[in-house]
């Protein structure tokens, strides 16, 4: 049985970048020397050539950050590198749940050591290199540093307490996790813009004036609650614009990035909080929460009936059944549901995205959403025209021409 699990693993991840490195051909021959004419009055051919180098050196960059961990990851498996970090682990404890925390951890480490060169040239290259980077390096590490810490602090706990569980109650330990683990999501959706974000941004209210009272006097005339709008400093990391809505209750908040307002008209940003507003009005914030809490069941469940089996640890070439080495083969196993569960997530993602469009439709300017739209795909060289196989694998949200093309 291991040796056909043994396979699996090695198979999937294969056929996985196969694919993703297709799509990318796809989308790559919806290219063209010269301005599509979809995409005239949106963007001029200079613009739209420097979208396209701007996703050819992020394919590029993609292609070798993939193809390197795909490699790390079969030398792993074949190599019986996860058999090594387990037994090295177990030489500081023997407490099964520390053996797992400690391997997590170097697995963790290890994998965020490999990327760093990836993310550094991102960063420092490509996005400095078509004007969108502003971060500095001592912003780069300090972020990396609070990520670790935020790892230590919370997913240490959360994940020694779900291996507790496991080897406290062995199969229905999944009950107990998914109530763990829904009961983080809610606190983290309530109060992540006040916990977690102050660590990485500045976050200020935004002040009495102009902005402010469109944006109360459209909430007011769609029955909506808001109190709670902020401006964060977006600027100190990149030019690119963005808006985002989080919380619900009475925790609900907007967030500006600060490069919003200097790349959109009042009316703009209003328009663009309308469609944020939508999403809360029509309740997909809390839909998708409901959604997620119940993949994650189905998820834990599934984990549950197969991690005890001692097949998994043998395919990685352990003598030693283990919670832990369970876990890394069922990410690998369950990773083709994962992507039937991601693609009808995207689905219904656009979806609700085109609905939140109606909503400023019906009750704002579908013509100043669409302004808005059109000026920020402009400024963060979006690819304005991906393939549909492309859209349909990887886009939760709908590409701008059939967003335009439902508002106008």
């Amino acid at each position: 049985m291991h040796n056909i699990i043994f396979f699996l693993i090695l198979i999937i991840p294969v056929t996985g970048f196969i694919v993703e490195r297709y799509l990318d051909y796809l989308n790559s021959l919806m290219w063209s020397d010269t301005l599509p004419e979809k995409l005239k009055g949106i963007c001029d051919g200079e613009e739209y050539r420097k979208t396209q180098l701007y996703q050819k050196d992020n394919n590029k960059l993609s292609l070798w950050s993939s193809s390197f961990n795909l490699i790390v990851i079969l030398l792993m498996i074949i190599a019986g590198g996860f058999a090594l970090v387990d037994n090295f682990a177990r030489t500081f404890s023997t407490n099964a749940v520390i053996i797992s925390l400690v391997f997590f951890g170097i697995i963790g480490f290890a994998s965020e050591i490999i990327n760093i060169p990836f993310g550094y040239y991102d960063v420092f290259v490509i996005e400095k290199k078509y004007g969108f980077n502003t971060m500095t390096i001592r912003t780069f590490i300090t972020d990396h540093i609070k990520s670790w810490f935020l790892a230590l602090l919370v997913g240490v706990p959360v994940l020694g307490l779900i291996t507790w569980f496991y080897y406290k109650t062995g199969k229905n330990f999944w009950l107990y996790a998914w109530g763990l683990i829904t009961l983080f999501s809610v606190i983290i959706n309530l109060f992540y813009s006040e916990l977690i974000v102050p660590l990485f941004n500045k976050q200020i209210p935004l002040p009495e004036g102009s902005l402010r009272s469109l944006i109360e006097i459209f909430s007011q005339k769609t029955g909506f609650i808001l109190r709670n709008i902020y401006i964060i400093d977006g600027s100190k990391r990149s030019t690119k614009a963005n808006a985002y809505f989080s919380g619900f209750g009475p925790k609900k908040r907007i967030v500006l990035y600060d490069t919003l307002q200097k790349e959109l008209s009042e009316e703009e940003i209003v328009a663009v909080l309308a469609h944020e507003i939508g999403h809360y009005k029509k309740k997909h914030v809390l839909l998708n929460l409901i959604f997620s809490v119940l993949i994650t069941g189905l998820m834990l469940f599934l984990l549950s009936v197969v991690v005890n089996s001692p097949s998994l640890s043998q395919a990685l070439g352990s003598k030693n059944a283990s919670f832990h080495l369970g876990l890394i083969v069922f990410g690998i196993l369950y990773s083709p549901l994962s992507l039937i569960i991601g693609l009808l997530t995207n689905y219904v993602s656009r979806k609700n995205e085109f609905a939140a469009d109606r909503f400023v439709r019906e009750n704002f300017k579908p013509e100043v959403l669409a302004t808005a739209l059109k000026k920020l795909s402009v400024k963060n060289l979006s690819n304005m025209m991906p393939h549909p196989a492309y859209v349909f694998f990887h886009y939760s949200h709908p590409p701008l021409l059939g967003r335009l093309e439902k508002l106008e």
